[in-house]
């Protein structure tokens, strides 16, 4: 039943998890010229905390660490390949298309929730390397922010500046997402609903993941 009604919501929501950046915030940064840090950095956290799909991946990713270091560890991995893609696609004008990317990250999230459900130990009898699964699909959310950025036609004075702040906005804005995340799943491991509740929610995780998927295929489809 949660399962059912968080899907409802989220085909009602589903252009808002696009998570594009908004004409007024895309018209202000273009008539910019020379470093703006101010702007870029409010700019990329804003963008991390309104971009459901990267937040629903790291929630899958935290969701049963306990121990503070290996929060670190995994959101540090995650941090370093969505850095090196962002920076790379934008600087080295790599095209992709949108679609196709917000495909994988969407995949992504079904990924995560199927190893937190045990999936592929109980299919494959083992699971893969969670530390390279993550810093891989770090390069593919960078790739995904580098695509939105790309759409703005950024003056090159101060590109690099700029890039870098929207990158520490990034961050910022995934570390206050998380530390609200890592508070309540620290919470919720102490009650005695959370070993039942547990696969359930990663179940319409897994849901939510495959959801964006179709979505952003339906995108990729029809634009041809």
């Amino acid at each position: 039943m949660l399962g059912g009604a968080v899907a409802i919501a989220l085909l009602v929501g589903l252009p808002a998890l696009a998570h594009a950046i908004s004409e007024g915030n895309a018209s202000y940064v273009q008539a910019l010229d020379g470093p703006a840090v101010g702007a870029f950095t409010y700019l990329g956290a804003k963008h991390m905390v309104t971009g459901v799909d990267h937040l629903l991946f790291l929630v899958g990713v935290v969701f049963f660490l306990h121990r503070l270091k290996d929060v670190v560890l995994y959101v540090s991995l995650f941090t370093l390949g969505h850095s090196i893609t962002l920076l790379a696609g934008v600087l080295g004008e790599l095209t992709v298309d949108a679609y196709l990317v917000d495909a994988i990250i969407g995949l992504s999230v079904a990924y995560k929730a199927f190893e937190n459900m045990g999936g592929f130990e109980r299919v494959f009898g083992r699971s893969p390397n969670t530390r390279w699964a993550v810093l891989v699909f770090g390069l593919f959310h960078g790739l995904g922010l580098a695509t939105k950025v790309q759409e703005l036609y950024l003056a090159d004075d101060g590109l690099l500046i700029n890039l870098v702040s929207f990158n520490v906005g990034v961050e910022l804005g995934q570390f206050t997402a998380l530390a609200g995340v890592v508070g309540v799943l620290a919470w919720w491991r102490r009650q005695p609903t959370f070993e039942r509740s547990a696969f359930g929610l990663n179940t319409v995780l897994l849901a939510l993941g495959f959801l964006l998927t179709q979505y952003q295929l339906a995108g990729w489809w029809l634009q041809g």
